[in-house]
């Protein structure tokens, strides 16, 4: 079974960015009316029901989002790729010595410099620190959950986008406060307490990755020995939708507690929108070429770029709030990260997929190796 069959977008992935812009819709709708339609108040819901500072009810729609690609991933495919250094190093240096200091260049470019007119008499000095803080703590977190979406629909290696996501959440722990208090000062915050949330990046390895991953393994290789692969992969080929609705459904959760927020304020939301779309293309372009020009096949190539572009806006949400509250700047700096992230990694998802061609498949790299080794 090449690339090609094993997962062919159809009307309903195609059409996806159309859908994420319903829901988004939708949430900021139900964020507004939720006391109105169910009698109580989302945020509250949400924070009853709490492990590890992530909500139990996003943790459900994430698991549901993941668990169907890990059923579609042999695991050999994870052990394979944990042994090629190539694609898991270079996919790190544009993590972690690339992205975090991009993020910041950016932030202090637009929001004290370009746009400092508009918003110093809208919200202080103090409100434009807040917003860079946020947008920094956005940077220095990798993206471990919904990446593997997009590296599924872009045809990528799976095992790959898994190994790095694992390996991305471990370094968190060594690299995340350090590179916060390094960056935080350019927002102002040289003040602010900066811990390793160590519970809750452990909590979302688990639950994100290492849940998905263990559950996806005994289905897959339970439903082969029952049933036999022909069954397997017709089952498989509509287990897909699965994860595409529960990330429709994530973005209802996530954005609608927030909503309040995003309307109430417009004009910073779009002044926070413009440099966090600017970083999403200059990121994907430095890791783009960068995949190219160290010789990663497309299959490689596409996860790399993907994992440093996006952000675990989650973790990013967590720490702005625990850092410089609920209600700042900073907060909604890193929510409005999530209603730009979606639409644009969709959309560079498609812009992969139709430049898969710049790129050497695993299959030809393979069959090359093999001649020179033969002659």
């Amino acid at each position: 079974m090449n690339m090609e069959e094993e997962h062919e977008l159809g009307f309903f992935e195609r059409y996806l960015t159309v859908w994420v812009g319903i829901c988004i819709v939708i949430a900021l709708f139900l964020g507004q009316y939720d006391e109105d339609l169910m009698g109580f108040e989302l945020t509250a819901a949400f924070e009853a029901f709490e492990v590890a500072g992530y909500s139990i009810p996003i943790v459900i729609v994430l698991f549901l989002m993941i668990y169907p690609i890990m059923v579609q991933t042999p695991f050999q495919k994870v052990i394979k790729a944990g042994k090629t250094a190539k694609p898991i190093l270079t996919t790190l240096a544009l993590n972690w010595g690339v992205k975090p200091f991009l993020k910041a260049g950016l932030s202090w470019l637009f929001f004290a410099v370009i746009f400092a007119p508009i918003l110093r008499p809208e919200i202080g000095q103090e409100g434009i620190g807040y917003l860079i803080g946020g947008m920094i703590l956005l940077g220095i977190a990798p993206c471990t959950a919904m990446v593997l979406v997009w590296s599924y629909l872009s045809r990528g290696n799976m095992g790959h986008t898994i190994v790095v996501t694992a390996i991305n959440s471990l370094s968190m722990l060594v690299l995340y406060a350090p590179l916060a208090l390094i960056l935080l000062p350019i927002a102002g915050a040289t003040g602010a307490d900066i811990g390793i949330p160590a519970g809750q990046i452990g909590f979302g390895v688990l639950a994100y990755i290492g849940l998905p991953l263990v559950a996806g393994y005994f289905t897959r290789n339970s439903l082969i020995k029952r049933r036999g692969r022909e069954w397997f992969d017709q089952f498989t080929d509509k287990l897909h939708y699965v994860s595409i609705v529960a990330l429709l459904f994530t973005i209802v959760v996530i954005v609608s507690p927030h909503s309040e927020r995003i309307l109430d304020q417009p004009l910073i939301v779009l002044i926070i929108a413009i440099p966090l779309i600017v970083q999403f293309i200059i990121m994907f372009i430095i890791s783009y070429w960068t995949a190219k020009k160290v010789g990663l096949a497309y299959e490689d190539a596409a996860p790399t770029a993907q994992i440093a572009t996006s952000n675990h806006f989650e973790l990013a949400i967590a720490m702005s709030i625990t850092v410089f509250g609920m209600e700042s700047l900073a907060t909604l700096a890193a929510v409005t990260g999530l209603l730009i992230e979606v639409p644009i990694m969709l959309i560079i998802v498609q812009i992969c997929l139709k430049t898969r061609h710049w790129f050497p498949s695993k299959k030809e790299q393979s069959s090359r190796k093999s001649a020179l080794a033969r002659s």
